[in-house]
């Protein structure tokens, strides 16, 4: 697939798509360690969090993790039971349970982390160490870049650029300057 020659023609091979891929690569193998260890990525997103962050309210951690509700629920009750976290009730403006990070929850991030690191050395084992230290100096700009909402929000429309129509019969259309999606439609229904 790679050649260091010269890029590739194939649009699937820009590089957006490709750290899309390698995203969905590492995921992947990353949920399938922790499942070796009987944990899912929500386990992870939220002893990280707590590690990371100190101590949290239990609404907000829920908030701060992106995941269904009930799974982060689940996934708090789990590490509580496992004493991997502590919870703490506290009556400031109502009653709130508030969560902190236990030393065997550390040591078990500590377990997570040299996991992802044998992972990241896997998937990276055809580069060389110069070629590693540049990956990661450019993948720190790139999320340096996306943190800073770099590409944010569509973009004008070009001239004569496709779009899809609204409405209950979606079409493409050529967008043409000056005119709506239905208006410049000269393409009949996707299908």
């Amino acid at each position: 697939m790679y050649d260091g020659r010269q890029g590739s023609s194939s649009p699937f091979e820009q590089s957006v798509y490709l750290l899309s891929e390698a995203g969905r690569a590492v995921d992947r193998l990353l949920a399938e360690r922790l499942e070796h260890r009987g944990l899912t990525p929500v386990h992870h997103a939220l002893l990280s969090a707590l590690a990371q962050l100190g101590p949290h309210g239990r609404h907000d951690l829920t908030a701060r993790v992106v995941a269904p509700a009930t799974e982060v629920d689940q996934a708090l009750d789990d590490l509580l039971s496992a004493r991997l976290l502590q919870a703490m009730v506290v009556h400031v403006g109502g009653r709130q349970e508030i969560l902190t990070i236990t030393a065997s929850g550390e040591s078990a991030l500590d377990v997570l982390h040299t996991d992802a690191s044998a992972t990241q050395d896997d998937l990276l084992a055809s580069l060389t160490k110069g070629q590693r230290t540049e990956l990661n100096s450019l993948l720190r700009r790139v999320c340096a870049a996306a943190a800073r909402g770099a590409g944010q929000g569509p973009r004008p429309r070009e001239r004569n650029g496709w779009t899809l129509t609204r409405g209950s019969r979606r079409a493409w259309a050529r967008a043409r300057e000056g005119a709506g999606p239905a208006e410049g439609s000269d393409v009949g229904a996707a299908g």
